[in-house]
């Protein structure tokens, strides 16, 4: 058993207001649990108008697995936000 985490950081540069960026970031955080069954949640700069930091975490059964369904999920937030991913951190324990 191992412990997948992921952090992405997004650029939003359009956005101009923190009920702006709450709309964004309850969309695509609803969109990554429904899809992938892990935990999401914003873990930084809650109050950057146009930095959105996503924390994901999941249990999954080796780290082949882990690997591959991070790389999914990045490739999700790319598809499905016009924000820029401009960093990720990777950790499986």
């Amino acid at each position: 058993m191992r412990i997948a985490a992921l952090k992405i950081r997004l650029y939003a540069p359009w956005v101009h207001s923190l009920k702006e960026k709450r709309m964004i970031v309850k969309s695509i955080l609803a969109k990554i649990r429904n899809k992938f069954q892990v935990s999401a949640a914003e873990v930084e700069d809650q109050d950057v108008h146009q930095s959105v930091v996503i924390g994901v975490a999941a249990i999954v059964p080796h780290s082949a697995q882990a690997d591959s369904m991070m790389d999914e999920i990045v490739r999700f937030v790319e598809q499905n936000t016009e924000a820029e991913i401009v960093a990720e951190e990777r950790e499986i324990r």
